[in-house]
């Protein structure tokens, strides 16, 4: 198989991390015989530094025209001060969601077994186990909507809109998701305040009823959930949510698992195009220091692998080789022990690659 990807690192620890990724991928090249055509283009930060513009055209046309993308990360101090349409999470990282239609963001949280002492919540709790799905809309509500402040400025508007099409759409991809694990979906809102949280409740459950009846679902407040989330994590299955929402969820979830730095996510559209990118963020404190945990993009890497290129065999060889060397007991700064030596970036990167 051959398959062009556009490799856009970004700024902060995005470049040492989505060069492990890459050097993972090769590996699956040689391994299994594929070639993935890599093509590398700056995004956010960087992109400003060098041409002024934090999504720069050619950039969206490689997107455009690649068979997925690899996202590092994006945003930092250093560009805070830009006008908020030109700073990279809007500019680069927004637009680029809506100039290629994902509307469907997959973030997986799990607690792997020689990481739950890592977990901040009880033995007892994370015994029982956490393999979860966050499915969030991606291009709707109140991240896209008008934004307006008074012309006194004493007071300020953000709308949160939704269609019907759009939320039948990321509903059927959480029904989907829900038939190739445990089969429970929880839709999480705040109906009893939002109406459009009172639509998604009535088109979600006009969906299930209609073509997911055997998939089980049920409903939950945004506050209850949160809380369900430290309190009995091993319930959920599936969650389905709006943007806003499932932004703050999967950020609570990933810091269940015990490192942020071990989440991936994918931003998929209908056809399966996607890009894939690691939900922490461009963590500038620690850029250039060779200690970034690269196993988040190199999960997300296997995420390309399965949803975009149909490559069960291979994201199953990847995520593998990733238990492996946790179960070796090889950690970076942030997952390891006081007793246990981290590994750097690099490090971790060949021994996940050498378990390939």
């Amino acid at each position: 198989m051959k398959k062009k990807i556009a490799v856009i690192a970004g700024d902060g620890i995005g470049p040492e991390i989505v060069g492990e990724a890459v050097r993972v991928l090769k590996k699956v090249a040689k391994k299994f015989g594929h070639t993935f055509v890599l093509d590398e283009k700056l995004v956010g930060g960087a992109a400003y530094d060098a041409v002024g513009d934090c999504l720069p055209d050619d950039t969206l046309k490689a997107c455009q025209q690649a068979d997925a993308v690899l996202l590092g990360a994006v945003g930092g101090p250093k560009w805070d001060k830009l006008p908020g349409p030109q700073r990279p999470e809007k500019r680069a990282l927004l637009t680029l969601r809506k100039e290629l239609g994902l509307f469907a963001n997959l973030r997986p949280a799990k607690v792997w077994d020689p990481l739950k002492s890592a977990s901040p919540l009880k033995p007892e709790i994370v015994g029982e186990g956490l393999d979860l799905l966050v499915v969030r809309e991606l291009t709707g509500g109140v991240y896209f909507g008008e934004h307006s402040r008074a012309a006194d400025g004493q007071s300020a508007l953000d709308k949160m809109p939704y269609s019907v099409m759009e939320i039948e759409r990321i509903a059927r991809v959480a029904f989907e998701s829900a038939r190739k694990r445990h089969s429970h979906v929880t839709c999480v809102d705040k109906a009893n305040v939002l109406e459009t949280s009172r639509l998604w409740r009535e088109v979600v459950q006009r969906v299930h009823d209609a073509d997911y009846a055997t998939v089980d679902l049920d409903f939950m407040y945004v506050d209850n959930a949160a809380m369900q989330l430290v309190r009995a994590p091993s319930r959920f299955d599936v969650i389905l949510t709006e943007n806003m929402f499932g932004d703050i969820l999967s950020d609570e979830a990933s810091q269940i698992t015990g490192s942020i730095g071990m989440l991936p996510s994918a931003s998929l559209r209908a056809d399966g195009f996607g890009m894939y990118e690691p939900i922490h963020g461009s963590a500038p404190d620690i850029a250039g220091l060779g200690i970034a945990n690269p196993l988040a993009t190199i999960l997300s890497a296997a995420m390309m692998l399965r949803h975009t290129f149909g490559l069960t065999q291979e994201a199953d060889a990847v995520e593998a080789a990733v238990g492996q060397v946790l179960a070796a007991g090889d950690r970076t700064v942030d997952i390891a022990t006081a007793d246990a030596a981290a590994l750097s970036t690099h490090d971790m990167g060949t021994a996940v690659v050498e378990a390939l």
